[in-house]
């Protein structure tokens, strides 16, 4: 058994002739070896019982030699794969399963009705170039360029890729080489593998973005360490998969999705304080903090997009103010078009960050500057520490949520980060609980959540009627309190509501 550990990166074909210089001047020495063309084959049950353990299975022929792969199960953050691989040479294109040895398989596998079951489901056919070099540090690296495609019956998707393998030595020299790539060329971190392209395509599965933040899987009895990984880890694929979303259909909303995967993980830095020191992600704060500035316009950009949409009751009032229009036109013409996006999603600043992500919790970092309570706390239980988080915001909410009067449109604007704060702690440590009793008390903070979204759009509308010196947008202006007022009153159905809910993690 061998376990892969390789970094993916995604390039263009400009691109692609640079490599061998690359190469050259980080390391000590070259050795290039022979391009080969290779024909794969992936195979499955039609149930898909592989896929259903995450469990590769593929066939490689070149030059009539062929052999039968075998990867288990593994961890994918920020482009770094890491898989349990197992090779075999076979006859013919055909696996043979039985051939492995028995005890790599999950013990729930139906083995034998898969063996019985198996056929293949699509291909991957590229030439690849491969390099050998080794390291200043000593270490030894595969460096292979794939050109081709994925086929899966009349689907076809280009595969551009160079993965940089660990043979021998350090990870660090991986990391240290990938540096080297992304500062001289305008390469992407890849997240996914021709494997998990293929699938989707085979079962008609198109990558595509979640409607909103979902939740960190946690175990009930991980520690506090174990959870900040698993929380850190979910959000820098997040932001990978809908980075890779807006490459395949570039949307605002999916631009939306990317700046929630940064903020969860600036959220989690300050979650986890207790064992990850200020000091410890000062440099990577610096950087997520920039990303949210590059991306600072998508909120409005979406808020004007939706009140100018033709299926939207405010259009028709809104285009029957021709200044207003004019406006929210000028406004749209300066907003970063979608090359602008897709040159910020390959720029290095970009990638060297993700990277920078995926090398600090790889390498457990935070705990060079902890102390001896930080170690402590690390290993306490999450689940007492969520039940003691949870109770805090619930208690703080009641208080802030509570009056004698209503509530009005600037009352529930300046809940806003508090409201967005006590979310994101549920996004990280609810599966802790039980899922209904959890959706039943988050639903009215939710709602509130979104009115107040909803209350910030009317807002910025009202301000783009102010200082225009024309009548009909002072009308306008009115017209937007009124629907604020009008919001307002439904949201304190829901304030009053979500008083009256029961804590789920009690």
């Amino acid at each position: 058994m061998d376990t892969e550990i390789e970094l993916k990166f995604l390039l263009s074909d400009n691109e692609v002739p640079l490599v061998p210089g690359l190469l050259m001047q980080f390391a000590k020495t070259v050795n290039n070896k022979p391009t080969k063309h290779l024909q794969n084959a992936y195979f499955d049950t039609p149930e898909r019982d592989l896929r259903k353990f995450d469990i590769g299975l593929r066939t490689r022929c070149s030059d009539e030699q062929c052999e039968q792969t075998v990867k288990l199960a593994g961890e994918v953050v920020g482009g770094l794969h890491q898989r349990p691989e197992y090779n075999l040479p076979i006859d013919g294109g055909k696996p043979d399963l039985c051939a492995f040895e028995r005890g790599i398989w999950p013990e729930a596998l139906p083995f034998d009705e898969i063996v019985a079951n198996i056929q293949p489901i699509f291909s991957t056919n590229f030439t690849r170039r491969k390099w050998v070099i080794e390291t200043d540090n000593g270490s030894v690296l595969e460096v292979v360029l794939d050109k081709g495609q994925v086929t899966a019956g009349n689907q076809h998707e280009i595969i551009s890729e160079l993965e940089v393998e660990l043979i021998e030595g350090h990870r660090d020299d991986v990391f240290t080489f990938a540096e080297h790539l992304i500062g001289k060329l305008g390469v992407r971190l890849g997240l996914y593998s021709k494997a998990a392209r293929g699938y989707r395509m085979a079962d008609n599965k198109p990558l595509l973005a979640n409607k909103s933040l979902s939740f960190v899987p946690l175990e009930k009895r991980a520690t506090v360490e174990e959870a900040f990984e698993a929380a850190l880890g979910y959000a820098i694929r997040f932001v990978q998969k809908h980075e890779q979303c807006y490459f395949d259909e570039p949307k605002l909303k999916t631009l939306k999705r990317v700046l929630d995967g940064i903020s969860l993980i600036r959220h989690i830095f300050w979650l986890f304080d207790e064992i990850v020191d200020k000091s410890a992600t000062e440099h990577l704060r610096k950087e997520l903090k920039w990303l949210v500035g590059e991306l600072s316009w998508v909120e409005h950009a979406m808020q004007l997009k939706t009140y100018t949409s033709k299926r939207h009751a405010y259009c028709k009032k809104i285009n029957n103010a021709p200044e207003l229009a004019q406006v929210i036109r000028d406004l749209q013409d300066v907003q970063p078009s979608i090359t602008d996006i897709q040159d910020l999603f390959h720029c290095s600043r970009y990638n060297l960050l993700v990277l920078s992500l995926t090398r600090w919790l790889l390498d457990k970092a935070w705990r060079k500057s902890w102390n001896q309570k930080a170690a402590v706390t690390a290993e306490r239980a999450i689940i007492d520490i969520a039940g003691e988080l949870f109770e805090r915001d619930w208690q703080q909410l009641k208080q802030m949520l509570k009056s004698e009067g209503s509530f009005k449109s600037v009352d529930y604007l300046n809940l806003k980060q508090h409201l967005e704060n006590t979310m994101l702690n549920g996004n990280c440590l609810s599966t802790l609980y039980d899922k209904e009793d959890r959706r039943a008390f988050r639903t009215p903070w939710i709602d509130i959540l979104y009115g107040v979204y909803e209350l910030q759009t009317l807002s910025y509308l009202k301000q783009l009627c102010v200082g225009q010196g024309d009548e009909q947008l002072e009308e306008i202006r009115t017209w937007l309190e009124q629907k604020a007022n009008f919001l307002v009153t439904a949201m304190e159905q829901s304030r009053i509501a979500s008083l009256e809910n029961s804590p789920y993690w009690r």
